[in-house]
């Protein structure tokens, strides 16, 4: 049977949860369409970052990769274009690194997802679920694995379509950031810019379009 890889990350910046986790989790076992989904949930740390994805990619040989992250304060589901070479580490990662500087010595300066990502979005249009195309996946570890990722099944000859998805924080995240403001008495609500959030169900929802349209792209 084909597998297609899912990976998400496990919660990072304080945070103790993740809605890209909590879908790898969701979706751990499934099938669609003849096609195992066979998810991970990876831990938030740069040193390793390169071999847990290609490892997995050899491991599995799976006919396409799907990464998933949480963007904070994004309203929508975000479908990635572009994987950059290079890392601008805002925060800490979970082991307590904050990295800049190029993600591959040799690598190209960016790769292009390979996944059918505007067929992807109409897929979830047709879910009456926002989602928008992005042309930059960030400079933390969103962006880091799905340029290892694209890089590593260019460098093998390998027929793996690759992208990255992000995804809103769930109401429950939100919900102890409102908390967390008024608690703190430092910043009005009005002037916080990362409340939106979609629900788990709903992301799964729009995850579960994506899964079928790269499946009917093959």
């Amino acid at each position: 049977m084909n597998e297609i890889l899912i990976t998400g990350f496990e919660g990072y910046g304080g945070r103790s949860d993740n809605p890209s986790a909590a879908i790898a989790e969701a979706l751990s076992g499934r099938e669609i369409a003849g096609h195992r989904l066979n998810t991970r949930v990876l831990p938030v740390t740069n040193h390793d970052i390169r071999e847990n994805i290609t490892s997995l990619i050899d491991e599995l040989k799976p006919r396409a990769v799907l990464s998933l992250g949480l963007a904070p304060g994004e309203k929508m589901i975000r479908i990635e274009r572009v994987a950059a070479n290079y890392s601008h580490f805002e925060i800490n990662d979970n082991s307590g690194q904050r990295y800049t500087g190029v993600i591959e010595k040799d690598g190209p300066q960016a790769y292009a997802t390979t996944l059918p990502v505007e067929d992807m979005l109409a897929a979830v249009h047709e879910c009456s679920i926002p989602a928008y195309l992005s042309n930059t996946a960030g400079t933390f570890l969103c962006n880091a694995v799905m340029y290892h990722a694209l890089h590593y099944c260019s460098e093998q000859n390998l027929d793996i379509a690759c992208g990255f998805v992000h995804l809103p924080y769930l109401p429950s995240q939100v919900c102890d950031l409102l908390t967390a403001t008024v608690k703190s008495s430092e910043v009005e609500l009005h002037q916080r810019s990362d409340l939106a959030s979609m629900s788990l169900e709903v992301q799964l929802a729009a995850v579960g379009a994506l899964l079928k349209r790269i499946i009917d792209g093959e």
